[in-house]
């Protein structure tokens, strides 16, 4: 009899929690094992079949990741940066396969990931799409390709109910235009202009962000000179596109050497 791996869901009441329980749940390549909440969440002790409207499917929801950690192969994390960090410490002790999706993080929080990352595999990507990583790819194609005569412009949409800008997405898209380039996205960086800005700083990569409604995710890359414009575009109208990405990552990441990749590594980009 095969041993499906056991996936955790952290973040379980969440858009992106509810939709990769579903996923995790209809897949004949895992089981669902656990699903977290933190601490006084209503759901706490409830069984998350029951919690999202439907039948009982035998797994409760628990705020202890350190017990529900120790029984699982893998954890699909979309939660919060901090969050993030103290699950990738507990997975790393599990020996369990961590796949980040969670955004926002900051050099503190992906220096601790990187020091969890030496003991268990860490797959983190601000984008679990085939779409947008094909994105990625080409982005850092056409960037190296054209000179600073080509102003470069990263355009995103989300819902209403995002909290970063730019997105996780968007990021990944300056960080392939500046590694096409040659240049580090934190020297080229612009965002949130406003006011009397003066002229556009020749070599810049731009940023600007929208929200509203219920957006799935949209990105525009630009790349405009005088008298042409190229525009490579990922719309994203559906989130299971994300779960079905961060089921496949995590299946990937069984048996590698401990170590951070990303998804392009899983797609074999």
């Amino acid at each position: 009899m095969t041993v499906l791996p056991g996936i955790v869901i952290t973040g379980a009441s969440g858009r992106m929690g509810q939709m990769l329980i579903k996923t995790v749940s209809a897949s004949d390549k895992v089981a669902l094992v656990g699903c977290l909440e933190r601490p006084g969440h209503a759901w706490i002790g409830r069984d998350i079949g029951e919690c999202m409207g439907g039948a009982a499917i035998g797994v409760l929801v628990t705020d202890d990741p350190l017990e529900v950690f120790a029984r699982a192969q893998g954890i699909i994390d979309f939660t919060a940066p901090a969050a993030s960090v103290e699950f990738a410490a507990l997975a790393a002790q599990a020996r369990a396969v961590h796949v980040i999706g969670t955004t926002g993080l900051e050099p503190a929080h992906l220096a601790k990931i990187e020091a969890a990352s030496r003991h268990a595999v860490i797959v983190r990507a601000g984008n679990m799409s085939l779409g947008v990583n094909l994105l990625v790819s080409l982005t850092r194609k056409v960037a190296a390709a054209l000179d600073e005569d080509w102003d470069i412009e990263i355009v995103e949409a989300h819902h209403r109910m995002k909290v970063d800008a730019p997105s996780g997405t968007a990021l990944m898209l300056g960080e392939a235009a500046a590694e096409g380039r040659g240049i580090s996205l934190s020297d080229a960086k612009v965002s949130g202009r406003d006011g009397i800005t003066g002229a556009r700083t020749q070599g810049t990569i731009g940023f600007s962000a929208i929200r509203g409604g219920d957006i799935v995710g949209e990105h525009d890359v630009i790349f405009a000179s005088a008298g042409e414009r190229i525009v490579l575009r990922h719309l994203a109208t559906d989130r299971s596109i994300f779960a079905k990405g961060a089921l496949r990552a995590v299946l990937w990441g069984q048996g590698k050497a401990p170590g951070q990749y990303d998804f392009s590594d899983v797609l074999g980009l």
